[in-house]
């Protein structure tokens, strides 16, 4: 059952204040940008003093943030035809120098030093360079300068990128151990209907394990490459990782100052699933880098969802997918071809597709590193 804006604000006012010790947000480019394309440099000093807030009252920061391309586009306004990928290597590049030097330049302002981390999906893939990604961020924070995450479009192309900035952001958040993510948008939250027609209202908050797939909109940003739906998608995600969600509308003055202090604002909180560790929430983020895919019979499928903590048994795979070294991540499917879950193999595909099915051969994936849908 959702509940309305007012019964969730009253339960959560008295918990959120000084909840977060480390948040995560992302600020879309929709926010950033005007209609014309051009940077809100109004809107974005808004969003950097209130990050400033926040760390003033010992919450860490770590900004993931859009706008890049749409930067650059704006700036080279370049005319004659030019092909897409092309076009996104010369606008990140342009644009990503501009965005982030007026950062440092308005943190500055604030006292504080930010620094630039550009990442791809393909980083994020190998467990030791996720784990120097995730070091050099908390380095940064430990010394005290400001981390602004933004992919790096002049290498990140077709099926290296990430869908978009969202789910960077999933990454981000659970890479640094962060206890909120909050997406910045340019919209309320997620509606119950659509927005402006009839009794239609944002959602406040979803319950763990709640869907709310039937009130997404489809659509993408004029500039950004995602939607609501990758938004609500990446939320019901992360929210099953252990981390709370909050989608807000980052063009309403103070908004990230009213989250973190839990004051009456629209939004759309997923709320947090418990007891999940990190090495899951790294293996449930690498889902979409996955080498390899296994099949598991009923009896497996039914084995992995009883209560309890149950590994993956290779007597119980019965089709094998692709090709993957030993500690990968692979899709675990059932006979319906639906993914039911992911995990690190103990074992590469050779060897699975020899030991599949063998009464006896192990586990091919340890509870541990198995993360269900």
């Amino acid at each position: 059952m959702f509940l309305s804006l007012r019964e969730d604000m009253e339960r959560s006012k008295t918990n959120m204040e000084g909840k977060f010790r480390r948040v995560t947000v992302k600020v879309g480019s929709q926010v950033l940008t005007r209609d014309g394309g051009g940077l809100d440099e109004e809107r974005m000093g808004k969003i950097v003093k209130q990050v400033a807030q926040a760390r003033r009252e010992g919450v860490e920061i770590v900004l993931v943030s859009s706008g890049a391309v749409a930067m650059g586009r704006a700036t080279l306004k370049i005319d004659e035809k030019i092909d897409a990928v092309s076009a996104r290597q010369v606008f990140s590049a342009v644009g990503q120098a501009r965005l982030i030097g007026k950062y440092a330049d308005l943190f500055e302002d604030e006292g504080i030093i930010c620094g630039q981390v550009l990442t791809t999906k393909e980083n994020l893939n190998n467990r030791r360079h996720y784990l120097n990604q995730r070091d050099c961020i908390r380095a940064m924070l430990e010394r005290g300068v400001l981390p602004i995450v933004n992919e790096n479009d002049t290498i990140a192309l077709t099926e290296l990128m990430f869908t978009d900035n969202d789910e960077l952001s999933g990454l981000v958040a659970t890479m640094t151990g962060s206890e909120a993510l909050i997406i910045l948008s340019n919209v309320d939250g997620i509606y119950n209907g659509k927005p402006g027609e009839g009794d239609a209202s944002v959602i406040s908050e979803v319950p763990a394990g709640k869907s709310v797939k039937q009130y997404i909109q489809t659509g993408k940003s004029q500039f950004g490459r995602g939607g609501m739906q990758t938004k609500a998608g990446i939320a019901s995600k992360v929210a099953k990782e252990g981390i709370d969600v909050y989608i807000a509308n980052g063009k309403r003055d103070d908004i990230l100052t009213d989250l973190l202090k839990g004051a009456d604002v629209p939004r759309t909180h997923f709320a947090r699933a418990e007891g999940v560790n990190s090495v899951k929430r790294w293996v449930a983020q690498s889902s979409t880098m996955a080498r390899g895919q296994v099949t598991v019979n009923a009896r497996a499928d039914e084995a992995l969802h009883q209560e309890g903590a149950h590994s993956l048994l290779l007597v119980g795979v019965c089709g094998v997918e692709g090709e993957w070294k030993k500690d990968d991540v692979i899709r675990v499917m059932n006979e319906a071809g639906e993914e039911i879950g992911v995990g690190r193999a103990r074992y590469d595909s050779q060897k699975t597709r020899e030991e599949m099915g063998r009464r006896g051969a192990g586990a091919l994936i340890h509870y541990d590193y198995l993360f269900l849908n």
